[in-house]
Order: structure tokens, then sequence, then C-alpha cells
């Protein structure tokens, strides 16, 4: 096929970042695919900076070595679920589960952080993202080679967005990026244009990924996201931890949703002539996810990333990627693949 060229978006999740993870994977099968630019947020940003890293250092193969070293990392958590013992079909079950929800290290620590700060271990704190986050070969993660990478965190004094970028993009960059404020402290970094010390928390609170630093000119007009939040829930949640988790999902999805309304509006615009063509980028947006498999996931498997559950999502987003480059890669370049009205409608 014909040599293309895409940006990508990352969402973040915790542990369901794993997704994304079977996406990029399966799109380094395909040597006729080029990345400019990708934005990134928590796990997405973690996803972003190993594609990054392993692509300046290796190419395709490179790339997959760092993703598959990365979650090899993250897999290092176990997860005891009562769930992987007992069949779901036996009567009673689901209360069951929840019974046992209740009393998994996952819960246990949601309850905990309802109750303590991050602030109140004192000296003995310690972000455990922070040995992973580490071992990225910043020269290449920060190299002015493509794809560029840009990684988003909220600033937690004003509300707004702060995008990471070139050489901005540090250790504390990214696990800003990643700072769920009730399980971890605010990461603090220097404001270049102010001079001062700003407290940041993740960014999806702002930007799921942010889509804004994609529409500069000289990168392409596709963009592909990766989503991780189900957009999309058809059961209303009835349990706490349900409850919650669906909070979470709207609140994390509506910085994107945002941004592709004002996609939507642009490109009405410009098809009905009302804006002359080429005044703002008609942005072609693509949307790869499963909603199926992530509303069947807990809240707690987000913090808790088991081995196995990071293999069969990242079958998933194999799966999932392998279903739309069948479907729509000859869309690359021409339309969107995602109806954005219809989204919204």
């Amino acid at each position: 096929m014909q040599t293309k060229q895409i940006n990508l978006a990352l969402q973040g999740g915790g542990a369901h970042g794993a997704f994304t993870w079977g996406v990029l994977d399966r799109f380094l099968d395909e040597n006729w695919l080029e990345y400019l630019a990708i934005s990134g947020t928590s796990a997405g940003a973690l996803n972003g900076a190993a594609f990054k890293a392993g692509w300046v250092r290796g190419g395709r193969q490179g790339a997959r070595e760092e993703l598959d070293r990365l979650w090899g990392q993250v897999s290092e958590t176990a997860d005891m679920r009562i769930e992987r013992y007992i069949p779901p079909q036996l009567p009673g079950t689901q209360a069951l589960f929840r019974w046992f929800e209740a009393f998994t290290p996952a819960a246990f620590l949601d309850n905990v952080t309802r109750l303590v700060s991050p602030y109140d271990t004192g000296p003995f704190y310690v972000n455990p993202l922070r040995s992973v986050v580490e071992k990225f070969n910043y020269s290449d993660v920060c190299a002015a080679a493509q794809p560029a990478l840009f990684v988003s965190a909220t600033n937690v004094r004003t509300g707004k967005v702060r995008v990471f970028s070139g050489g901005e993009i540090t250790v504390d960059a990214i696990l800003a990026s990643a700072c769920l404020p009730e399980i971890f402290r605010a990461v603090e970094i220097e404001d270049p244009s102010t001079g001062e010390t700003e407290a940041y928390w993740d960014g999806g609170f702002t930007g799921n990924p942010p889509l804004f630093p994609l529409f500069a000119p000289e990168y392409p007009r596709d963009v592909v996201v990766v989503n991780i939040n189900p957009l999309l829930r058809e059961r209303i949640p009835q349990t706490p931890s349900q409850i919650e988790e669906r909070i979470n999902e709207i609140s994390f999805n509506t910085s994107l949703l945002r941004e592709l309304r004002a996609i939507n509006f642009v490109r009405r615009l410009l098809s009905e002539g009302r804006i002359p063509e080429g005044s703002m980028k008609d942005v072609l947006i693509h949307m790869i996810g499963d909603d199926e498999i992530m509303t069947e996931l807990s809240a707690a498997s987000k913090i808790v990333p088991e081995h196995g559950q990071l293999q069969r999502l990242k079958r998933a987003g194999q799966k999932a990627a392998d279903h739309w480059l069948e479907t729509h890669a000859d869309k690359i370049g021409i339309s969107a693949s995602t109806d954005l009205q219809e989204l919204f409608d």
C-alpha cells in the first residue's frame, strides 16, 4: 500500500492502557504507516514515550520492544481477585463478586484514599511509577526526530492544561501526566514562562488527550484516537464502584468530546462554504476502541495490572486495530472514519 501518514492521540486509563499497547503493536506490522506526531495523557503518555523512544532507537521493532518492556514492568503487580477462581455461571455469583471485591487490595486502597491523603505518608512517600518512568531513554524520548511527542498534565492552581514537548518531557512531566491526586502527590515542575514552580495532576482532567497540538500545519490531517474510556455504557451503574467509575469515565471524556465538537463545527463550516477553504485545518478523525470489553472491567482493574488481564487487553487492542485497518485504512488522507455528527446526536 502507498505510504500514509497519521497522528496518534492516546487516552489515559491506568492499566487499561494495555489496550493501546495492542493497537500500537498491530499498527507496527504495517510498513506503509508513518507517524508524525503523538499526543498522550497518563497511560497514553507512557505508551507514547515508549513508542517514540523505541522508534528513534530501532524503528518499528524498537518501538515494539520498548512497549513490551514497559508493560512487562507494569505487570509486576499481582491480582488475586476471586473472579479468577469462581465460575460466573453459578447462581448469585455477581453479588458474591461484589462482596469479595470489597476486600481486594485495590478496593482497600480505594477506601483508604477516601480517608488518607498521599501527603499523610510524610517522608515515606514513593511514587511507584517513578521506577518505571525513569527507565526511558530521554535522549530518544525528547529527540527532534519524528514522531513529535506531546504529553499533557493539569495545572492544579489554574485548572488549565499544560502540554510538554521536546526537552520539556522529563520523568516528572510523565509522572505529572499520570498523577491521580487520590493516590499520588502532585508533581511540581517549573513553568519556563513564569519561572514559578507549579503543581500538576493527571492530564485526563483537562485533555484526554489534547488534540490541538496535532493541528499544526506540519502534521497530517488524520488523527487516530485510541479510546480506553468507554463513551457508551448501556446499563445504569448500580454499585458504588460502578457509579464512581462511570463518573470518572464521563469526566475524563469531557475534554476530548469538547475538542471533537469543535472539529465537527469547523468541518461543517468548511463544507457549507461559510469560511474560506484552507483558512482552518480540516481534521479527519478516526477512533479505535472496544467499549464492550472496557465496560466488563471493574474500576479496580485500572490500578491492579494483573498479567493475564494486560495480555487480554493487548489482544483486544490488536483485534480492534486489525478490524479498523481492514475497514478504514483506505480512508486515511481522504475522509474521516468516525462520523462526529452521529457521535453527538
